[in-house]
């Protein structure tokens, strides 16, 4: 029994049913990969075409390196290929279909799913253990199943509205299972903008660097009412979340040397605003920003042009976890052998976003998810009878 269907059940349940064990896959909601197809809306970017040594650096986990290794980036595209399904690379090399939705790999996986004779139980939520049997509220009622092996794969704390919403951190904490707290990942921060902001509610920041615990994230991010949110944020989310001070370089193109003197040319009539234009073709959005976190702006050019390339992003934390992209924590690998199999409950295994490990968007976070159910499905499946 696979309890889950978002991509890391659905791939446990592949493995499992391609080695000739009977599957049924148990999901709350009325369809599976909810999280999936809105992650896919924009693009589904499936993974990053990098060498699996430098794929792996982008993980906190050190105990993910060798799962990666044996199903990374280039088995994560053979894989989707084999459902039929064109991909391309682009410039960051991203890896996306061609038809950029996920809907179509979906229907496609599902089929797959189908043919090797998987059930799929809908509106089937997992409550916990009566005894040793798995307890599931239903449109039928309460009802209890038996399974000589369970794949939990719920997902993390992250979109609950789509079905991942921890609610079974207490049941296993019961059972003796460790579970690190979850906190937000890959997710923007609140600034409780001034009224001249508003104007640009929706507005994406171009050109622009920001920096946190010695990274730099030159991607774009944009401005919200409720704060500032984008790849280029959740590039350094995980370092701003964890205390590190947040800075925009509003000319990363110039060097501290270039800007200064930009500065220290004479003024004459100008207002400040055409100044800064003219000397540094600032766009009225970072000129907004200087205004909004760098008042009173400096009179000396050395003092203004440090400003300019590390203005401090003044803002009031992190995101609710509800609308992170990911989230950070889990169970630990203190509690997990090196099949995924929970130490405290055997024959189960644990995959996906449940455990506890964090990567950034661009591909790695779907790619561990499908990874690590791979692992454990194997495991499962060699231990198992047919």
């Amino acid at each position: 029994m696979v309890i889950g269907a978002g991509p890391a059940g659905l791939m446990a349940a592949e493995v499992l049913a391609s080695a000739g064990h009977r599957v049924t896959i148990c999901e709350a909601k009325p369809s599976p990969a909810r999280k999936l197809l809105m992650a896919g809306k924009s693009g589904l970017n499936l993974t990053r075409d990098e060498p699996a040594a430098r794929f792996a650096t982008n993980y906190d986990a050190e105990w993910l390196a060798p799962i990666l290794a044996s199903f990374g980036p280039a088995e994560v595209m053979e894989w989707a290929r084999g459902l039929g399904i064109e991909l391309f690379t682009g410039s960051t090399l991203r890896v996306f279909p061609v038809e950029m939705k996920a809907s179509p790999l979906l229907r496609a996986w599902l089929r797959r799913l189908d043919g090797l004779g998987v059930r799929l139980q809908s509106r089937w939520r997992w409550t916990g253990w009566q005894g040793d049997a798995l307890r599931f509220e239903t449109p039928e009622g309460e009802q209890l199943a038996h399974s000589i092996a369970t794949v939990l794969a719920l997902g993390g704390a992250s979109w609950p509205r789509l079905g991942s919403d921890a609610a079974w951190v207490p049941w296993l904490a019961a059972k003796g299972v460790e579970i690190a707290p979850f906190r937000p990942a890959n997710m923007g921060f609140t600034v409780a903008w001034s009224p001249h902001m508003a104007a640009y509610f929706g507005t994406p920041v171009k050109g622009a660097a920001l920096g946190a615990g010695g990274r730099i994230s030159r991607g774009e991010f944009v401005i919200t009412a409720r704060g500032i949110e984008g790849g280029g944020v959740y590039t350094v989310s995980n370092l701003v979340r964890d205390g590190a001070p947040l800075t925009l370089d509003l000319a990363p193109d110039r060097s501290l040397a270039e800007v200064t003197g930009r500065l220290a040319r004479p003024r004459g009539t100008d207002t400040v605003a055409n100044w800064l234009r003219k000397a540094l073709h600032l766009d009225p959005l970072k000129l907004a920003l200087l205004q909004e976190w760098g008042r009173p702006l400096p009179s000396a050019p050395d003092r203004l042009a440090r400003l300019l390339k590390a203005l401090p992003v003044r803002h009031q934390g992190p995101r609710p976890i509800a609308e992170a992209i990911s989230s950070a924590g889990g169970i630990t690998a203190a509690s997990l052998t090196d099949t995924l199999e929970l130490r405290a409950l055997p024959r189960t295994w644990a995959v996906g976003e449940m455990l506890d490990w964090e990567a950034p968007t661009g591909g790695y976070l779907i790619t561990a998810c499908l990874a690590t159910a791979r692992h454990a499905a194997t495991a499962a499946a060699a231990a198992l009878p047919i």
